[in-house]
């Protein structure tokens, strides 16, 4: 989640338990206070479970290793609630154990309340994570389609015109139309650089803003330029670090 989507979900739980907790007696400000107090609790047990035990452990398949350490965080989130308690005993209730709130003295309640926004968030965030894994083999997917393609079509002199892949060496945009430079002549089409990228395989890199190459017609390259037959180009700062390790590889 994003820092916002963070922050809006810490505080929806700050709101819904201040007033589950308000109910009990009624109140609220009270309940406020405790909630203030109990919240880091359950903040810092929830980013420690889902931020580190069930990547680094369960996602893993440690299994014994993950086990062993809930249950070391069960028991320091047990040791925390109780110097929430005892700290709302001494602030909230003057040392009157009748002011304190009903929910408050009831442990189990607490525990139960703590781990329950942990695996609420640990649901939205395993969510996500299938999101991004799904969206990841979508795109390597239509990326291995594209890699099979040896010819793209694009619009010549108001014609459909295949290019041949393998011939196809550089791709260079020009104010208002793009030339197609291949082994045996120069292409010229009204279509965007950005839309022929969309069509290419991932041997076709972009190197510049006017400039996509064939890695596998590259002759010579460095960090600032790469050349291909008789052209020199530019490899531009927006673009280095991911065509340097594109070329590389």
């Amino acid at each position: 989640m994003r820092t916002t989507q963070h922050i809006l979900f810490w505080f929806l739980v700050m709101v819904f338990l201040t007033i589950t907790f308000g109910q009990a007696d009624g109140q609220y400000m009270k309940s406020f206070y405790y909630v203030s107090f109990l919240l880091p609790v359950a903040i810092g047990t929830s980013y420690f479970f889902n931020y580190y035990l069930v990547p680094k452990y369960l996602l893993k398949q440690r299994y014994f290793k993950f086990g062993l350490y809930c249950l070391y965080t069960l028991i320091i989130s047990l040791y925390f609630e109780e110097l929430v308690l005892t700290t709302s005993f001494i602030l909230l209730a003057n040392y009157k154990y009748a002011n304190l709130n009903p929910y408050s003295t009831n442990l189990f309640l607490l525990t139960t309340t703590i781990y329950f926004i942990v695996f609420v968030n640990a649901f939205i965030l395993l969510i996500k994570r299938y999101q991004r894994k799904e969206h990841l083999l979508s795109r390597m997917e239509e990326q291995n389609e594209k890699n099979k393609t040896e010819q793209i079509i694009v619009r010549v002199d108001r014609q459909n015109k295949p290019i041949d892949l393998d011939d196809l060496m550089v791709i260079e945009s020009l104010a208002d139309y793009v030339k197609l430079h291949l082994t045996s002549e120069s292409v010229i089409t009204k279509e965007k650089i950005s839309q022929l990228q969309e069509k290419l395989p991932d041997y076709f890199i972009r190197v510049h803003r006017s400039f996509i190459v064939n890695k596998n017609h590259i002759d010579t390259y460095g960090k600032e330029e790469l050349t291909i037959g008789q052209m020199t180009i530019k490899i531009s700062r927006t673009y280095k670090k991911e065509a340097i390790e594109a070329i590389s590889v």
